[in-house]
């Protein structure tokens, strides 16, 4: 079995002043999770992904849309995707946000 531990997201990335960033930190065949940094007014604009995703955002707000339903995410929301679904974030703050790709649930 294979363990991985990272006990402060926040010390992963570093949030631009501008811009978004993004890094993995950890990926096996069942799952990726990539850590995201966002300036102040970044977008990631709308797409899909191939399988479902969960969202959980460490620190910052942004306005996260889901298909036709739109949310404000604060520090410790989380947010189950379906595989397909159109997404799309906003931050209005610095965000920092863990994706993880649920890779065995096609």
């Amino acid at each position: 079995m294979n363990s991985a531990i990272i006990r402060h997201l926040i010390e992963q990335v570093s949030i631009p002043e501008d811009g978004t960033i993004s890094r993995t930190i950890y990926q096996d065949e069942t799952i990726k999770a990539v850590l995201f940094g966002f300036a102040a007014g970044q977008e990631l604009s709308e797409h899909t992904a191939a399988m479902p995703a969960i969202l959980h955002f460490v620190q910052g707000e942004a306005r996260v849309t889901l298909g036709q339903e739109t949310i404000d995410a604060r520090p410790n929301t989380w947010v189950h995707m379906p595989a397909h679904l159109p997404h799309s974030i906003q931050a209005r703050t610095p965000v920092m946000m863990l994706l993880l790709l649920l890779k065995g649930s096609r």
